[in-house]
């Protein structure tokens, strides 16, 4: 641990400086520097400087944290406190943003960004390429380079008469006159007279490239007003035909402001209406229930055998219409609940020669749960998962077509930007929907967009199907988050005027992850936001559990009975109970839907239900039984006059037959033109034999109008029932991880332990003779006797040692060791840097040193 009293050096240094709570907290924020695990200190400042890594922390920075980042980048390296202030609040000061610059620089300081105390704060050299202003990379302050780095290639003749022409003292060198220059246009009384005496054109000239891009053009022979300010080097050529206005310049045009905007608070998310709480609740029930039914009548459509599964994988264009259809929905709607039950594990491909999408035995279990533990495990599918169906229809990076259950819709930022959209939900007072635009804009603060992203706000599009998928699943209700849905986020609490909503772990954190006190109020159009952490799967478990607890009694009961009319109609006036449902499908064809289904009896679906064997009295048994009204008589006429015929032809394998003992039935099929192409013809008084196969004869005579039964080899009636289709076993997609996950408590506190370990085996000052040496990374080098007999004396001594230790696997360490035991060509020793007592071959120890005495 280095002295606190003594400003650190490097990053090395200030992490080093750092107690163990901090380090956790930089590894939890940046979880890419614990895989794997640095050896020590110097390793992890090294891996936090590295390009990759700081890209990643500064695209996780909120709008005001990373304008604070891109001040540091403009200002001197390093900056004091005072410099950085002025920076972001200008000449007039502006007490929101110096109140709220110390949360900023603490999260920069956490996540390793930002080091050194506050007189001396230096941004990683990383970072400050990434955001300091160039010609390739403009700044999003709108920044140029300063004097210094401007005039880098001048002459110093040139520098001489631009210093001469601004009045100063000519110079002996061209670093005095830069720096005389530089003196002039950062004082702001000589700078105000400066720009005082020049015409109005060239103030004009300079206001327009004040907040940016600094760089104009000019023509080989400029203007008179263009002219002077050159000469006064205001302007500063950097390439023929190109000038550009210095850092110090504009700073003092601006009034000392890096940003023409500064936003140290985030937007509010604003109310667009206010509905009561039982209100929401009930839509979203309903929404609920709707969804639970769209999912099943998916699975049902697909249930003998779903669409063929494409060549380079997923749904063809012609096979969503066609579910759309099925589902009387809008395509991208039919799109969000295939990947949804896709998701939840309820369908997949069956994987045979000719693949085809089907249900999964997943599937059946779900059936048999209730209700609300159906809806729970379809929202947390959805809200977990990172494929995106609003991406289906676009184009990928290779310009092909993204198609449903196809692959390239996986993007992992929309579990998180789910969720954050729910709990900003969740922090609006109860029974309220947000605008839109408030929670893009809030979106947008939280992760402001860098780059080439400008021109694909994708976090913005997930937001906005957010809003949309929720309502449709029923975690909404007329835009307001549901009771169920806020359980299902892990909160317990609702938000209300005068109050803030608890974690499941019962304390509330700002985004600076400091609690906020029971008296610290907040009016509701400036709230602060909920944070719910993400739930661990066991965490997620009891929130679903939760969720579905609280939907139960909203949902509607399934009714036991169906109300029967004259027209060959039935109405269910509610959800039916499945086993009411699953029969009713077969005798009758579904007519329309709505808050109550109505059914149509036909010939067809009444020859269905036999063919899947039920017999006419079952049929009447059945109506009678769950009809609430008397059951119509031409109802009744009509079961009967189809079983009547039901059976009354045989067919079977000849390639096939027809048997029948009317052979006045058999003449009338013979001389039907429609029965041409199933080449008939007589080989008994009551028997036809056909070409064409026994399903296909079936379906002909069928369609003549016939009710043919198919028939054994023995002679029986044989039941046809249509056979559902199921996949072998299949996992539910896995979702792509954003990055590395975040390290729990367990691991960081070992992967502390080891970098503090190794650390101190890198840092511990060495004895060589009489002298002290610092650490050098370099293994030691000592001879087998020599590395023996220091063992055995440290072991008499008590002392530690400075071991090289080459492992099986070739791999090179060095570590601290306090020897116990060497016998049988092992030692024995408490490892500092494992923090256990391990056992070590001799003869991979490549040498040995005494540590220095404190």
């Amino acid at each position: 641990m280095s002295n606190p009293a003594v400003p650190p050096r490097s990053l090395a240094e200030a992490l080093r400086a750092r107690d163990d709570d901090s380090l956790a907290a930089l590894l939890r924020a940046r979880p890419d520097l614990i895989t794997p695990v640095p050896t020590d200190l110097t390793q992890l400042a090294t891996r936090a400087g590295t390009r990759a890594s700081v890209v990643r922390a500064l695209e996780r920075l909120d709008r005001f944290a990373l304008q604070t980042a891109e001040a540091l980048a403009v200002a001197a390296d390093p900056a004091p406190y005072g410099e950085l202030l002025a920076l972001l609040t200008g000449d007039g000061g502006d007490p929101a943003v110096s109140a709220a610059l110390p949360r900023a620089l603490g999260t920069l300081r956490e996540q390793a960004l930002v080091w050194g105390d506050d007189d001396r704060l230096r941004l990683v050299r990383t970072a400050r390429e990434l955001l300091a202003p160039s010609p390739q990379h403009p700044s999003p302050t709108g920044l140029g380079p300063t004097v210094q780095e401007a005039t880098a290639g001048m002459s110093p003749g040139r520098i001489q008469d631009i210093v001469t022409a601004a009045g100063l003292g000519s110079t002996h060198d061209s670093v005095s006159a830069v720096a005389s220059l530089t003196a002039l246009f950062t004082d702001r009384k000589r700078m105000a007279a400066l720009l005082a005496g020049l015409p109005e054109e060239s103030r004009e000239v300079l206001a327009r490239l004040v907040w940016g891009p600094p760089y104009g053009q000019v023509t080989a022979d400029p203007a008179a007003h263009l002219r002077r300010l050159l000469d006064l080097g205001l302007l500063v050529p950097t390439a023929p035909g190109t000038v550009v206005l210095p850092r110090e310049v504009a700073l003092h045009l601006r009034g000392g402001r890096a940003h023409r905007e500064v936003e140290p608070l985030p937007p509010g998310v604003e109310p667009a209406a206010t509905h009561r709480p039982q209100v929401v609740d009930a839509t979203a029930a309903g929404q609920a229930y709707t969804a639970l039914a769209t999912v099943e009548e998916l699975l049902k459509d697909w249930d003998e055998g779903g669409p063929a599964v494409l060549r380079a994988g997923g749904l063809s264009v012609r096979d969503l219409k066609r579910t759309a259809v099925a589902l009387d929905v809008a395509e991208p709607v039919a799109a969000f609940w295939v990947e949804l039950a896709y998701a939840a594990g309820l369908l997949a491909s069956d994987g045979e020669a000719d693949e085809r999408y089907a249900a999964t035995p997943a599937h059946d279990e779900w059936l048999e749960q209730p209700p609300a533990q159906r809806w729970a495990r379809l929202a947390e599918a959805w809200l977990t998962a990172t494929r995106v169906s609003g991406l289906v229809g676009g184009r990928d990076a290779k310009d092909r077509t993204l198609s449903t259950l196809g692959p390239g819709l996986d993007r992992s930022a929309a579990p998180e930007v789910r969720h954050r959209v729910l709990t900003l939900l969740a922090g609006l007072p109860e029974g309220a929907s947000p605008s839109k635009e408030s929670v893009l804009a809030r979106l947008r603060w939280e992760r402001p967009l860098r780059g080439p992203q400008r021109e694909d706000d994708l976090r913005s599009r997930l937001a906005e199907w957010t809003l949309a998928e929720a309502e449709l699943l029923g975690v909404t209700g007329r835009g307001a988050l549901s009771g169920h849905g806020r359980a299902l986020l892990g909160l317990t609490a609702p938000k209300t005027a005068t109050g803030v909503p608890k974690t499941s772990a019962g304390a509330l954190k700002t985004p600076a992850g400091t609690p906020e006190g029971p008296g610290d109020k907040l009016p509701v159009h400036h709230h602060r936001p909920v944070v719910a952490e993400p739930l661990s799967p066991a965490e997620r478990a009891t929130a679903s559990a939760a969720a579905a607890r609280l939907l139960a009694p909203l949902l509607p009961e399934p009714l036991d009975h169906v109300l029967l009319q004259a027209d060959l109609t039935a109405v269910a006036p509610g959800p039916l109970q499945r086993s009411l449902a699953e029969v009713l499908d077969v005798l009758a064809d579904v007519e329309s839907k709505g808050g109550a289904t109505v059914y149509r009896f036909t010939p067809g679906s009444v020859r269905r239900a036999l063919d899947a064997g039920q017999s006419a009295s079952d049929l009447h048994a059945f109506l009678a039984a769950h009809a609430r009204t008397p059951v119509p008589q031409p109802l009744t006429y009509l079961i009967d006059d189809v079983a009547r015929r039901h059976g009354h032809l045989r067919v079977g394998a000849a390639s096939a037959y027809v048997r029948c003992d009317d052979d006045a039935l058999l003449n009338e099929i013979l001389a039907d033109k429609r029965a041409a192409g199933l080449r008939l013809r007589r080989l008994a008084p009551t028997v036809l034999a056909a070409q064409a196969d026994p399903a296909s004869l079936l379906e002909g005579l069928r369609a003549m109008g016939f009710a043919p039964a198919a028939e054994s080899a023995e002679g029986d009636v044989l039941i046809t029932r249509a056979h559902a289709h199921r996949t072998p076993p299949r996992t539910a997609p896995e979702p792509v991880p954003d990055g590395p996950p975040v390290p729990d408590a367990t691991l960081l506190s070992a992967a502390i332990r080891a970098i503090r370990a190794g650390d101190l085996a890198s840092t511990t000052p060495r004895r060589q003779g009489d002298q002290a040496l610092p650490a050098t990374g370099e293994l030691p080098r000592t001879s087998s006797a020599e590395t023996l007999a220091t063992m055995q004396a440290a072991v008499l001594t008590g002392e530690a040692l400075w071991i090289g230790y080459v492992n099986a696997e070739g791999s090179a360490s060095q570590r601290v060791i306090a020897p116990i035991r060497v016998e049988g060509g092992f030692v024995t020793a408490y490892d500092h840097t494992a923090d256990e007592v391990r056992t070590y071959p001799l003869h991979r120890v490549t040498g040995v040193a005494e540590l220095a005495d404190e």
